[in-house]
Order: structure tokens, then C-alpha cells, then sequence
């Protein structure tokens, strides 16, 4: 919401929400009067042109539909759902209704993702051949998130899983960005840490996607006290590698030492969802990037076969 606040030409119209404290939340920290405890009946009664949502990963399809049918446009919280069905039923509601779905991945909005993301498209390390990010921290209780935000995270019905699902999206919507649909998907999900509300789902996940000429990994966990060791994520090319480490750009060619790149400092109109959708409103342009409704749904596609393979022990041709 602070970014949908700092832009000049949006007001914050409305909000809706069945839980009375996050209500309160938004009409003291930004100015919000006009209060629902459904966001159904807010759409109804308000003259309202976009609908940021931010449910729980069950619900996405139900306000998408909800929003298409009086042609609002959505952005939706990443991942895109807790199951392919729904994102898929998200897709075709946006595309029916002819309005604009982007899929908000915080990791769009970073500029050294933004500086790897250009240089690994632009071919600078030759065809991709290995594509690993890890996500992860000490666990949502640990780092300070509580109530419902808690309950939403840890229970699969609403999650779609722990860990894997909160934190393997990060990198199955690099690798779809950067390589597409994968041949076949491998997933394991594990309990490792002490936590109890995490037992129910998961604590720990790992993704391993096959493509025809690359591997992708995701791994994710919610045991991790400490950051991260060495680049992150990380692509290898048949010319060289890429990746990332405290906001800098590592980048190796062959026989020759890493350089260091600073990453390109941001500019509108890809600094922040609310930014980019309204640019691409105003341009009559499609949602493009890690963030579009294609790519989410290949990330999708990835998220739901490795759960798949994590429950039958079988890996999973797409």
C-alpha cells in the first residue's frame, strides 16, 4: 500500500477485509475511511478501477473473478495461487474480462534481479545451462510475523504448502523467466526445525527442474538464522556466469577474473507493481516480465508438479 500511496495520481479509495484489525491498520496508517468486511460488497458499492489484493493464496481466483466482472483490473501478491487450478482459473477470468492481471513478485523490483535478468536475455553468458535461487530465513514466527499471517503461511490448504511454497516461488518464476516451461520436475518437502506450526506443512522444500540443454533448483527454508553464502541466485551459460550478492552483480567469462557490476539504479516505470501496472494502463500494454500472468503460470506449473513429486515420490513430466 506505501507504494500504491506515493503516487501522485491514485487514491486509495476503499478496503476490504473480514479480519477488523488489519481494517483498522490501513484506516490509521493511510487514510482508508471506507471500510468493508467483504470485498465483494466493496466492489459493489464502490467506483473503484483496480483491486490490489493481498488474500491468502487460496483466494486469488475468487477476487479475480470477482474483480472481472466489473472490469477491474488486479495485482495480486506473489505466488499467483496454492494451486494451478486456481491460477489458472485467475488467467482466464483476466483474459475473459479483458483487464490487467500482474502477479506482484518483490523480486521484479530489485535492481541487481533487473541487472541479471537484461544481461541473461541479452545472451552476455551464451545459452543458459544452470539456474539456482534459494529463499530463505529463520521461519515467519522467528522473524515476527504472528496472527492470521502465520495461520495463512503454515496451513496447506491455504499456502499451498510451508516453506516451499512461500519461498521455491521465487525461483521457479526465475527459471520460467529465464528458460520457460520445464521437460520435468522433481520436489521434496521436509520438517527439519523445532517450530510446531510448521509441522503440518513444511519447513524446508527443494525444486530440481530438467529442461532440454539446463537444470533449475529452488530451494526453500524457514531454519536458516544466518544469510546467504556466495552468489544468489546464480545462472551459468555456455559463455560464463551471473549472479548476485549484496546488491552487487558478479559476472564471469571464461579465462578471465569476476568482475564486479553495479547494478543500473531503478527507474520509472519498474520500481514497483503499482508503478509498472499503471504505466502499462496508461500505454495500453501487456504485462510483461516476471511478473505477467505467462509466467507466473509457468512458475505455477513448477510449484504444482514438485509438490506432486514430493507426495508420490515420483518426478513429474510436464
Amino acid at each position: 500500500l506505501r507504494h500504491w500511496k506515493s503516487l501522485s495520481n491514485v487514491e486509495l479509495v476503499a478496503a476490504g477485509d473480514d479480519e477488523p484489525h488489519l481494517l483498522e491498520k490501513i484506516k490509521n496508517e493511510y487514510g482508508v475511511t471506507r471500510l468493508y468486511s467483504s470485498y465483494v460488497e466493496m466492489m459493489e458499492k464502490e467506483d473503484l478501477d483496480i483491486i490490489q489484493a493481498a488474500g491468502g493464496n487460496d483466494e486469488g481466483a475468487d477476487i479475480v473473478e470477482a474483480a472481472a466482472a466489473h472490469g477491474l483490473h488486479v495485482i495480486s501478491e506473489k505466488p499467483m495461487a496454492s494451486t494451478l487450478e486456481i491460477a489458472q482459473r485467475m488467467a482466464t477470468a483476466a483474459e475473459k474480462a479483458g483487464t490487467l492481471l500482474l502477479i506482484n513478485w518483490p523480486s521484479a523490483w530489485h535492481a541487481e534481479w533487473q541487472e541479471l535478468e537484461r544481461r541473461v536475455l541479452a545472451g552476455e553468458i551464451g545459452e543458459v545451462r544452470y539456474v539456482r535461487y534459494r529463499s530463505a530465513h529463520a521461519g515467519p514466527i522467528a522473524i515476527g510475523c504472528e496472527g492470521s499471517f502465520v495461520r495463512d503461511l503454515t496451513t496447506p490448504a491455504i499456502n499451498g504448502g510451508g516453506a516451499f511454497m512461500d519461498y521455491c516461488c521465487y525461483g521457479a518464476d526465475l527459471m520460467a523467466r529465464l528458460l520457460g516451461t520445464p521437460q520435468s520436475v522433481t520436489g521434496m518437502r521436509g520438517y527439519f526445525g523445532s517450530e510446531p506450526a510448521y509441522a503440518a506443512s513444511d519447513d524446508n522444500g527443494m525444486i530440481m527442474a530438467k529442461y532440454p540443454h539446463a537444470f533449475g533448483v529452488c530451494e526453500a527454508s524457514w531454519t536458516q538464522p544466518v544469510g546467504y553464502a556466495g552468489t544468489n541466485p546464480v545462472v551459468y551459460g555456455s559463455e560464463g556466469s551471473i549472479g548476485c550478492h549484496h546488491g552487487k552483480v558478479l559476472m564471469q567469462k571464461p579465462g578471465q577474473a569476476e568482475i564486479v557490476l553495479d547494478a543500473r539504479e531503478m527507474a520509472a516505470p519498474y520500481r514497483s507493481g503499482p508503478e509498472y501496472l499503471l504505466y502499462c494502463l496508461k500505454n495500453n500494454m501487456k504485462v510483461e516480465g516476471f511478473c505477467s500472468v505467462e509466467t507466473s503460470l509457468i512458475a505455477q506449473r513448477i510449484l504444482q508438479a514438485g509438490l506432486d513429486a514430493a507426495e508420490t515420490g515420483q518426478t513429474q513430466t510436464l
